[in-house]
């Protein structure tokens, strides 16, 4: 706001030419509203995802391999695998003086049940007919 009582000695301009030299710059609203009027949309480069299934087979293997590396040297009673018909992991939590299977994960019979679907398939599905 302008006061509107000056000085004796000092010449300014009268409020009313103030307020017009005010006007003609533009506000900070009006500014950002006119840059959020045109963003600048830039679209994502295409990319190409290469996935080799075997190779990915051969990175699980080499990490399986490496876990039960690991928990021999520990002296833990843990082991790792992988299942063909489950397309999945096998873990085994093993007494280290016996042997014996204290608990695995999925069971044996779980297993076993998707080793018999695994063998039914052509007669359950059959891709010719």
């Amino acid at each position: 706001m302008v006061s509107e009582i000056t000085p004796q000695g000092s010449k300014s301009p009268p409020p009313a030419v103030l307020a017009s030299a005010h006007s003609a710059e533009p506000t900070p609203k009006a500014a950002e509203s006119k840059a959020a009027a045109s963003p600048k949309v830039v679209a994502p480069k295409p990319i190409d995802i290469q996935f080799d299934p075997a190779k990915a087979q051969q990175n699980l293997a080499a990490a399986v391999n490496l876990l039960n590396e690991q928990m021999v040297s520990t002296k833990r009673g843990l082991g790792f695998s992988f299942d063909n018909a489950t397309n999945g992991p096998v873990i085994k939590v093993s007494n280290t003086n016996t042997g014996e299977v204290i608990r695995q994960i999925p069971t044996a019979d779980v297993l076993h049940m998707a080793h018999k679907i695994d063998d039914l398939k052509g007669i359950l599905y059959n891709k010719v007919a």
